[in-house]
């Protein structure tokens, strides 16, 4: 299979941090053609700052969108420039026939993911949605234990609450494009992308939808949230023996001032045990930090969860009252690659997309009746869709 030939759109945190490395991790997959970056201060520029000269080298610099497009190599589009401009960014490359990979939010409004999807239907080209925290460490271990049967001793029997938070603390802003009164800007297109895309993925499409969102620190534009709290109301799942619950809540927060030496990143509750979790998948951290793309493959700590941040499980023991405590290990290294592979797999071999562009369209529909049901004060429900 010959490399995807590939270009980047924008070099700051996003491009540097969660794509450049994968796309120069597997030459076998991809070769980077080319990076938009619009006022290079120096030759290589921003990439060759991060990564040197060799990471550089024959990588072409492209200083609009335009020049991108008329490169006829190019057949692989990222797309991490800022929220706002995703959706006139990746029309455009799917009007010239590119693959198009886009970071999330994909875009402001469902409708225009819906647009993109019809588009890039149309010109037979893919369309790929970078939902990168399903391949978290700490999310496939969730994965595994709501996956154990019920007659496990660590099984949480049937879920009643699950709860999924990234939570922070910094009083200031951070004094960048974030920061402004933009379309796509805000916490919960920021981090709701990941929360809700995740809670699909394990419970599907909610009925009803409540919100709370909000400027809790006052600062810049009141229009820019920095804290949301989102209900997705569920109906209870069947339970195979004991205790039949009513509901099915799923609560999704991000909170800017929580000031925790270790913020919490799962509580979910069932009817025979609470599953804990506090702690972050380290991939970004050490993506900020790595010295050479290789490391990605080549560092064997590369997405492996330290034990001291493992979720702990309180279980119903065979008595049905005494407690029993242990620990569900993180044992699967977090693999951001994974969904790199699965594009080159999608353009080179027509293999099935492991994120479906219509389940990150349906995030944003989501996000889009979050701030409704926050304006209005009041819980919505759901549209039904096929």
């Amino acid at each position: 299979m010959a490399p995807i030939k590939t270009c980047v759109l924008g070099v700051g945190l996003g491009g540097l941090t969660f794509h450049i490395p994968f796309v120069l991790a597997r030459p076998n997959l991809f070769k980077l053609r080319a990076v938009m970056e619009r006022n290079p201060k120096a030759p290589g520029g921003k990439l060759q700052a991060r990564f040197g000269e060799e990471a550089a080298k024959g990588v072409i610099i492209h200083r609009t969108v335009e020049d991108v497009l008329a490169d006829p190599e190019v057949e692989l589009v990222i797309i991490t420039t800022p929220s706002e401009t995703h959706y006139e960014l990746a029309k455009k490359a799917l009007q010239a026939g590119k693959h198009v990979l886009v970071d999330k939010p994909v875009t402001a409004h469902f409708s225009q993911a819906q647009e993109l999807g019809a588009l890039a239907k149309s010109k037979n080209v893919v369309l790929y949605p970078f939902q990168n925290r399903r391949w978290d460490s700490d999310f496939l271990a969730l994965r595994k234990l709501l996956d154990l049967p019920a007659d496990h001793p660590q099984s949480l029997g049937t879920l009643f609450e699950f709860e999924s938070r990234f939570d922070r603390y910094r009083a200031e802003l951070k004094g960048t494009w974030k920061d402004l009164a933009l379309e796509a800007n805000g916490l919960t297109y920021d981090l709701a992308a990941h929360t809700i895309d995740q809670a699909l993925v394990l419970f599907g499409r909610p009925t009803k939808i409540t919100a709370f969102v909000e400027n809790i620190r006052g600062l810049g534009s009141k229009e820019v949230d920095d804290c949301f709290t989102i209900f997705l109301h569920y109906p209870a799942p069947k339970a195979a023996s004991g205790v039949q619950p009513q509901s099915l809540k799923v609560i999704l927060r991000a909170h800017i001032l929580s000031v925790r030496s270790s913020q919490v990143r799962y509580i979910v509750r069932g009817t025979r045990g609470t599953f804990l979790k506090s702690g972050v998948d380290v991939q970004e951290d050490q993506l900020k930090v790595i010295a050479s793309p290789a490391a990605v493959s080549a560092t064997p700590e590369y997405g492996v969860e330290p034990k001291e941040i493992w979720g702990t499980l309180d279980n119903l023991g065979p008595d049905g009252s005494t407690v029993v405590s242990s620990v569900w290990p993180s044992t699967e290294p977090g693999a951001y690659v994974g969904l790199y592979e699965n594009v080159a797999a999608v353009i080179r071999d027509g293999a099935e997309q492991a994120v479906k562009w219509e389940q990150s369209a349906e995030v944003i529909e989501l996000i889009e009746l979050a701030y409704q049901s926050a304006r209005e004060e009041r819980t919505l429900a759901v549209p039904v869709r096929a």
